[in-house]
C-alpha cells in the first residue's frame, strides 16, 4: 500500500532547496528585525528552517490540495512563534531596535573574491552561522549560493534526526501498549477459565 505522505528522506528534495534559496534572505532579514539585530537571529532562523523541513512533506501535500503557499504561511507562523519563544526565554527584558544598516550584511551577492592564488573571505557579518563559517573552509563549497545549500542541508539533517527519534518513540510506545493489552487479555482469559 502506498503512503499518503511518504516517509522522510535523509536528503532534502530539490523543491526544499529551491524554497530555502528563494526565502532565506528574507527569513534572515525578518528574524534580525524581529530580534532587534541580536546575534540569536541565525539560530532562530535555523530553528524555523528545521521546523519547516520536518513538516515539508505535509506542507507540499496541503499545497497541492489547497493551491496555496502552505510552506510560506507555515514559515511565517513558525518565525513568529520562535521569536516569541526566544523573547520569553530571555533572563532580562529584551528591547528591540530596528536596524537600518541591515541590507549591507544580508546582500545576496556576497561571494568569495579571488585574491592571488587562493580565495579571501569577505568581511563576516555579525550574525554569521556556523554553517556559513564552515562553508569557506571546504573547497567544494567555494561557489556562489553555497551558504543556502549548507543552511538547507543542516536544517534537513536536524529535522531528519527528530523524525527518526519520534519514529523510535512511537515504535517503543506501540510495543509497550501491545504488551499491556496482551497482559490484560491473558489475565482476563486465565481468570474466566
Amino acid at each position: 500500500m502506498a503512503n499518503l505522505i511518504p516517509p522522510m528522506d535523509d536528503e532534502p528534495p530539490p523543491e526544499f532547496l529551491a524554497f530555502v534559496a528563494a526565502r532565506l534572505h528574507l527569513l534572515r532579514r525578518e528574524a534580525s528585525r524581529l530580534l532587534g539585530g541580536d546575534r540569536a537571529a541565525p539560530e532562530v532562523s535555523m530553528q524555523v528552517l528545521t521546523d519547516l523541513a520536518g513538516h515539508w512533506r505535509w506542507l507540499t501535500w496541503a499545497a497541492r490540495l489547497t493551491h496555496r503557499d502552505a510552506a510560506g504561511e507555515y514559515l511565517d507562523r513558525r518565525l513568529t512563534a520562535r521569536t516569541r519563544q526566544w523573547r520569553e526565554d530571555q533572563v532580562y527584558p529584551v528591547e528591540v531596535t530596528v536596524l537600518h544598516d541591515l541590507e549591507r550584511w544580508t546582500a545576496p551577492d556576497r561571494v568569495l573574491e579571488p585574491a592571488g592564488a587562493g580565495y579571501r573571505r569577505p568581511a563576516s557579518p555579525p550574525e554569521e552561522t556556523v554553517a556559513q563559517q564552515l562553508a569557506y573552509l571546504l573547497p567544494s563549497t567555494v561557489r556562489r549560493g553555497s551558504e543556502v545549500i549548507a543552511e538547507a542541508e543542516i536544517a534537513w539533517v536536524h529535522a531528519y534526526r527528530r523524525y527518526v527519534w519520534r519514529r523510535y518513540l512511537r515504535l517503543i510506545g506501540g510495543i509497550i501498549l501491545l504488551i499491556g493489552v496482551m497482559v490484560q487479555f491473558l489475565s482476563q482469559f486465565s481468570t474466566t477459565a
